[in-house]
């Protein structure tokens, strides 16, 4: 079968209803791999072409699974493995409600998801031991990841307050009665 095929396949093979569908209670067949790449900044390929259609990325953004280091779309009847360059979503909107110890920080992904940063979700940031640079991430769903646009990002430098951890001063926020470290502070 070609590419597009399987792809036109898998698209009749997600139940049509509302909210999420139940991808971790499918366990289909691994039909192989197809052509299809999330890059870092959030955007869709399929055969080398970015996926221009919103509603397309956000019905594939649904039936998205981790397992270990591998991505697949998954439906009852079928599973492929797709590419992801770094998380499979991107934060780009952050919604801040309260204040102090007891704000709540709510992340909105680009496919539209949105969580409230706490225990449930919780933030985290890598520091990539070359550059130095940060890669915040918040868990969206399951064990799939958004990483923060850098924009978002530098909101939540603004929001930052100092804390110390372990005898370290640090510079993080507070959503959903947890402080998130996001650098230390000099």
């Amino acid at each position: 079968m070609s590419e597009s095929g399987k792809t036109s396949d898998l698209l009749t093979q997600i139940p049509s209803s509302k909210g999420l569908p139940p991808v971790h209670l499918w366990n289909p067949d691994f039909c192989g791999d197809i052509d299809m790449r999330i890059a870092r900044d959030g955007t869709w390929y399929y055969m080398g072409t970015p996926i221009g259609r919103k509603p397309m990325v956000k019905l594939f953004s649904g039936i998205i699974r981790r397992e270990g280091d591998d991505y697949f779309l998954v439906t009852p009847v079928e599973k492929v493995g797709i590419q992801v360059d770094d998380a499979p979503f991107v934060v780009v909107a952050l919604e801040v409600m309260g204040e102090g110890e007891q704000q709540v920080l709510r992340f909105t992904s680009n496919v539209e998801d949105q969580v409230d940063v706490g225990p449930a979700n919780p933030l985290r940031v890598v520091t990539d031991p070359i550059t130095q640079a940060p890669s915040p991430y918040v868990l969206m769903r399951d064990n799939l990841e958004a990483l923060v646009h850098r924009n978002v990002f530098y909101q939540l430098v603004e929001l930052a307050v100092p804390q110390v951890l372990s005898g370290e001063q640090w510079l993080g926020v507070w959503s959903g009665g947890v402080f998130y470290p996001i650098g230390q502070a000099d």
